[in-house]
């Protein structure tokens, strides 16, 4: 009875575990990166506020690191005409379907001590991820449909 009982928690603990998937994805988030082009769905010119900071031409050439072991990051926007400087944030991957390698990626901004000072965060879709590139989408709706914004990033 002892080692049937030893057995099931065993089982439980390793069965509530983040997945290899989310983890290995981790290990290649860890690091630098370059906001390199962010698109839209749509044809047009639109006047986007990207995690409610920001416009599209101050994120393009931003740099951002991420520390995973921590779920930390921070971003930098250097382009003249900005708010400049480092903005901070924690995030989570969490695995949608491990089929066509979509998740859901949560990023919630916060101050410098890692604090939010509201309850607020950012739900993207993690679409691409390799060792060079990244992919994030945002759905949002404008009258009634969905604009996607894509987000690359470069290594």
């Amino acid at each position: 009875m002892k080692k049937t009982i030893i057995l099931l928690l065993a089982i439980s603990l390793f069965g509530c575990g983040t997945s290899k998937t989310v983890r290995d994805s981790k290990k290649v988030i860890k690091g630098e990166w370059t906001l390199s082009k962010i698109d839209y769905s749509a044809v047009g010119t639109f006047n986007v506020t990207l995690l409610n900071d920001a416009s599209k031409a101050c994120f393009e050439g931003s740099s951002w690191q991420f520390v995973p072991n921590n779920n930390t990051g921070t971003y930098v926007i250097n382009n003249a005409g900005c708010t400049t400087g480092m903005r901070y944030f924690n995030f989570t991957i969490k695995e949608i379907d491990e089929q066509t390698g979509l998740y859901n990626f949560l990023l919630k901004p916060t101050d410098a001590k890692g604090k939010s000072e509201t309850n607020k965060g950012f739900r993207l879709k993690l679409t691409a991820l390799s060792e060079s590139n990244m992919q994030w989408q945002q759905t949002i709706y404008k009258d009634g449909k969905p604009f996607i914004i894509n987000m690359n990033f470069t290594k």
